[in-house]
């Protein structure tokens, strides 16, 4: 009797499972051609199984014969009647592709620009358009983005929201070739222009003028404030004397020229030259800014050490000089080697240039540069800070032979850490050496 049921089994299960393979269980509409078996997408076809555990449908084709489909491929089945009217969505567009011009191009799950980000798009990727819909506008700076939203379908069953102007659109024909468009090369995925921003460091512009004059303000000037894109990490760094912000990084659109939008942050960064790129910032006040970075070949850091070891030197010989001195009418001043200073008898220098009240004792450093004029006949700028006196008080000063001779800087031109010109009608003092 047992091997009579397994005989009996043995006839009757594949005839069971023929059976139900027979039987439709819808009709989906083609999303991707399935260009193997003569189908385009628009087509309409016939589902007999679904397997969520495989992730495929067992189709037919027109001739009755039955194959595996990616589930993303096909439309959910329902009946014949509402797969035409599904149908309807997608005719606009059927036989419709898209190369990706720009990689890192996003998917999004809204037609928003700022919405949730689905998926990145790689160069020369090729996507199909489901169907147009209405979206917000694509602004580069001022200007709107020509273009549509499109709800697209990656070839890896993704779906989402894209923006056209950075898409080349073309159509197929029944065998999936291309008709027309322009032909998106996948092998060259970056963009020259961009992967430069990426390769450097970019600081402010004005590092060059201060580099280039000599005038190394050090208030103004470190090697931590810069701009910079780190694909690696995925992260984004700007950094200035005044803003301190890292985002993480999610790929880039080109708006325009060479003008690329930072998917998600909210930074716009234009290259003005290889060596030269406008970062336009929006911080929390919504009010946007544009700041300038250049590519600096020197060694800020080098820079900033030898700035500060100019200005040890220069002190020190003003120690070495001294480091005692005095004045008939202006005091005494000693100028110790650990920057500090004691100026006895000042009282003729108050209240026109020392504050009435001020203690005799302070710091004194070198702080400021010469412009070349000035150099010619000073040695520099001593910069006083005394006990009890919040503003400096600054001398120009010149080494000479037995002493040394100060002349009032109150009056004189500074730009930043440069003095241009002397004060109109300086008070100049002479101190000899003790």
């Amino acid at each position: 009797m047992r091997r009579m049921f397994y005989l009996a089994a043995a006839v009757l299960i594949p005839l069971f499972f023929s059976s139900c393979s027979e039987k439709i269980m819808g009709y989906s509409v083609v999303l991707w051609n399935i260009p193997e078996y003569g189908i385009q997408d628009g087509d309409i076809i016939p589902v007999y199984i679904k397997s969520n555990i495989s992730n495929v449908y067992v189709a037919g084709t027109a001739d009755g014969g039955k194959f595996e489909v990616p589930l993303w491929q096909l439309s959910e089945p329902v009946s014949r009647k509402k797969a035409e009217r599904e149908l309807e969505n997608y005719s606009e567009y059927a036989h419709h592709y898209a190369s990706v011009k720009l990689d890192g191009l996003p998917c999004r799950a809204e037609p928003v620009n700022t919405a949730r980000q689905v998926y990145r798009l790689r160069k020369g990727e090729v996507i199909k358009l489901l169907y147009k819909g209405e979206g917000q506008a694509v602004m580069s700076g001022k200007n709107r983005l020509e273009g549509d939203w499109f709800r697209v379908l990656t070839d890896n069953g993704t779906v989402g929201w894209c923006f056209s102007y950075n898409l080349a659109v073309f159509e197929t024909d029944a065998s999936g070739g291309r008709i027309g468009g322009e032909a998106v090369v996948e092998e060259n995925l970056t963009d020259e222009t961009f992967e430069n921003v990426v390769k450097n460091v970019w600081y402010p512009d004005y590092f060059r003028t201060l580099i280039d004059s000599g005038n190394i303000d050090l208030s103004r000037i470190h090697s931590s404030y810069n701009f910079t894109i780190n694909t690696e990490e995925n992260k984004v760094s700007l950094n200035t004397n005044r803003i301190h912000r890292t985002w993480d990084f999610s790929g880039y659109t080109k708006t325009g020229g060479d003008e690329y939008s930072l998917n998600d942050i909210p930074i716009v960064l234009t290259c003005r030259r290889d060596d030269y790129i406008v970062i336009r910032y929006t911080g929390e006040t919504g009010k946007p800014e544009d700041l300038n970075f250049v590519i600096i070949q020197e060694n800020i850091d080098e820079i900033i050490s030898a700035e500060r070891a100019r200005r040890s030197a220069a002190l020190q010989a003003v120690f070495e000089h001294g480091p005692v001195f005095s004045s008939s009418s202006y005091g005494r001043l000693t100028v110790n080697g650990d920057g500090t200073f004691r100026w006895t008898n000042f009282r003729l220098l108050v209240p026109s240039i020392i504050r009435a009240g001020t203690k005799n004792a302070g710091t004194v450093s070198v702080k400021y540069a010469l412009s070349k004029n000035l150099a010619a006949n000073y040695t520099g700028v001593l910069s006083f800070k005394f006990d009890g006196m919040d503003e400096e008080v600054n001398f120009l000063y010149r080494i000479e032979d037995g002493g040394l001779r100060l002349e009032d800087a109150s009056g004189a031109e500074i730009d930043g850490a440069l003095v241009k010109s002397r004060s109109a009608s300086p008070l100049i003092i002479y101190f000899r050496t003790e």
